[in-house]
């Protein structure tokens, strides 16, 4: 069992970034510059986009926090995105969920101008992606194709199944895996299917990606299969000094001996999708 190393791949392509940003200065351009909106105090989005910022540093990213309360209106959160969509200086933005419950979040996400949609959310940018264009994906998707492949963990005719059909990681990743250079064979597994363990043990590739801890057991997974757990729900814990720790979706113990590549939670897919915000957000600088 190879333990697929999120920190580690994610140092490499940080390290690559950083190269093209010095690149960038070189040539007289100025370093990309990516906004987090946060609103509120969720603890998972406070770590998350303080991670984001500790990236951006790392790569020389110019990097800018936009803070709201839990009462703000959403008319204000518009007001911003439509600023930041107005801003020259800005080169990618995201607006962090999950939101207020006062605030439409599908509003707030088709709000963002496709061209610095680097979360990957927009309409225009999921409709790219099925098309087979060029676009900003969806960062834990990119995020995991990028550890397969850095992984050299095969995908041609492979058959990964995908727990989970949200629009941030299921739906896209699922058309991902099926692009033309992947040549998966994809299915597509959620609440309402049916004889879900035994769809799920036919797998090569499992992606588990419901925010249900410990949900895939060792007897839904055959001998060899590769493991990408999304999951990262917060249980309590008295072994740390938060009193929480972070759960993946698979019950690592039990599951890991079976398995010929699997990641950890934490230290797996989540560096990843932070990295995959910054190759966006590259991409959005050099195409200003």
């Amino acid at each position: 069992m190879t333990l697929i190393d999120g920190k580690k791949t994610s140092a490499e392509i940080k390290a690559e970034i950083a190269e093209q940003v010095k690149q960038m200065l070189a040539e007289g351009k100025k370093a990309p510059h990516l906004v987090a909106v946060l609103v509120g105090h969720d603890g998972g989005s406070e770590t998350y986009v303080a991670h984001k910022i500790k990236s951006c540093e790392e790569v020389g990213f110019k990097s800018t926090l936009i803070r709201f309360e839990d009462n703000v209106t959403e008319q204000e959160i518009l007001n911003t995105v439509d600023k930041l969509n107005n801003d020259p200086d800005v080169d990618g933005f995201i607006v962090q969920l999950p939101l207020p419950k006062h605030i439409n979040e599908q509003k707030i996400i088709e709000a963002v101008s496709p061209n610095k949609d680097v979360d990957g959310f927009h309409p225009v940018n999921l409709g790219r992606l099925v098309a087979g264009l060029d676009t900003f994906v969806s960062a834990t998707p990119s995020g995991i194709v990028d550890l397969l492949k850095r992984y050299k963990i095969e995908t041609a005719g492979k058959h990964c199944v995908i727990i989970g059909r949200s629009n941030i990681v299921g739906r896209p990743l699922s058309i991902l895996m099926s692009q033309k250079g992947i040549d998966a064979t994809v299915t597509v597994c959620h609440s309402r299917t049916e004889n879900l363990k035994e769809i799920v043990r036919t797998a090569d590739i499992i992606v588990a990606a419901i925010g249900k801890p410990g949900f895939v057991t060792a007897d839904m997974v055959k001998e060899g299969a590769a493991i990408i757990d999304v999951g990262t729900t917060r249980v309590a814990s008295t072994e740390t000094k938060s009193g929480w720790k972070l759960k993946g979706d698979v019950d690592f113990d039990n599951v890991a001996p079976k398995c010929s590549f699997i990641t950890p939670v934490p230290g797996g897919v989540g560096p990843m999708t932070i990295c995959s915000l910054l190759k966006n957000t590259l991409k959005a600088g050099k195409m200003r």
